[in-house]
């Protein structure tokens, strides 16, 4: 890995987070495929032949997989993340597909200039230490004219699945660290206009935010494995006793009981659909 900027998020994607994304890797590929569709769908309808496309925070691949699928063109996926980047690479090779896959921060990846024609995004930008400089980097690798789409969450009141875990397990986890918009994770462009100052300062122009509902579904079986790995939850139970976990566990499956029907998880989400031009 080059170029490592972000040591906190470095050590939490190459470590139990990033093993955990592995571990769920079905999982996760079918709840955020709604997401996934809308970038593919985006970047299909206006896409050249040959297209250099660059996937952010590709994680283990669903996004430019899909894109090297419908749209062809050269694709490449980029994320700190070892252990993801190796099930992505895997992923490509099993499925035949001429994909390149990047560890390193896009922050400051050092990219060569005018590189890419379209840049994507599956919630994989949300956690630069210095968002500003990581999309000015991220123009200069952009031929001019080309596209910036990625998708980022909204804020967590407008997300209840999201929200819900934190307040059923706050009484037991003390030190459970809150979600906070504004701050690299999760929520970091809750507030677009905030997303609209940093893709400015970053050398963007034509921006677009506009918000999306989707709703989400998992197998009912999936979700206590999801809850007890995944966010700040998932992060404290870790470093619990057993007690403590099976408590957090209860509270977990009475809270989220609303969510799950007829053996499925339903849930709404909200996004951003963010676009602009280089």
């Amino acid at each position: 890995m080059t170029e490592r900027v972000n040591a906190a998020q470095v050590q939490a994607w190459n470590g139990d987070s990033g093993r955990a994304w592995v571990t769920l890797q079905p999982v996760l590929d079918q709840t955020l495929k709604a997401f996934e569709d809308l970038i593919v769908d985006s970047v299909a309808a206006a896409a050249e032949p040959r297209a250099q496309i660059l996937d952010l925070g590709c994680g283990t691949g669903a996004t430019t997989l899909a894109l090297a699928e419908r749209v062809g063109g050269l694709c490449t996926g980029i994320d700190i993340s070892e252990p993801m980047i190796e099930l992505a690479r895997t992923r490509a090779r099993d499925r035949q597909l001429p994909v390149d896959f990047i560890i390193g921060d896009a922050q400051a990846f050092p990219f060569p200039a005018h590189t890419f024609d379209v840049l994507v995004s599956r919630f994989g930008v949300m956690f630069f230490d210095d968002p500003r400089a990581a999309f000015g980097n991220l123009r200069r690798a952009t031929r001019p004219g080309g596209r910036l789409a990625f998708v980022c969450w909204r804020h967590p009141e407008d997300n209840p699945f999201m929200a819900t875990a934190e307040r059923a397990a706050a009484h037991l986890l003390p030190d459970l660290k809150p979600v906070i918009a504004g701050s690299p994770g999760p929520v970091a462009f809750a507030d677009p206009d905030r997303t609209r100052s940093v893709l400015s300062a970053g050398g963007w122009s034509a921006i677009d935010i506009r918000p999306v509902d989707v709703t989400c579904t998992m197998p009912e079986s999936d979700l206590l494995p999801y809850l007890t790995q995944m966010g700040s939850v998932g992060r404290a139970l870790r470093t619990v006793d057993s007690r403590t976990r099976a408590q957090v566990i209860a509270a977990l499956r009475e809270a989220y009981s609303e969510f799950v029907v007829d053996g499925e998880v339903r849930y709404p989400a909200a996004c951003w659909m963010v676009e602009a031009r280089g």
